[in-house]
């Protein structure tokens, strides 16, 4: 897991705040996952929904959950 590049990632969007409205108007975490790839931090939609609840520096992951969102078989 990149632990190391999402907290970064994180620690970052607390001191800039276009960088997180970008990531609070993100619709999955795959797209978190674009936005901070393209500022150089390497990590997964799924690596980031694994820490859901937990908090790092002053921010706490979060799951949103997507009206008409549903698992299928």
């Amino acid at each position: 897991m990149a632990l190391g590049q999402l907290e970064a990632f994180l620690r970052k969007m607390q001191s800039e705040t276009a960088l997180k409205n970008e990531v609070l108007a993100s619709s999955t975490a795959d797209e978190v996952a674009q936005i901070a790839l393209k500022l150089g931090f390497e990590f997964s939609g799924d690596e980031l929904l694994r820490i859901s609840g937990k908090k790092v520096g002053r921010v706490t992951v979060q799951k949103k959950d997507l009206p008409g969102e549903y698992w299928g078989n």
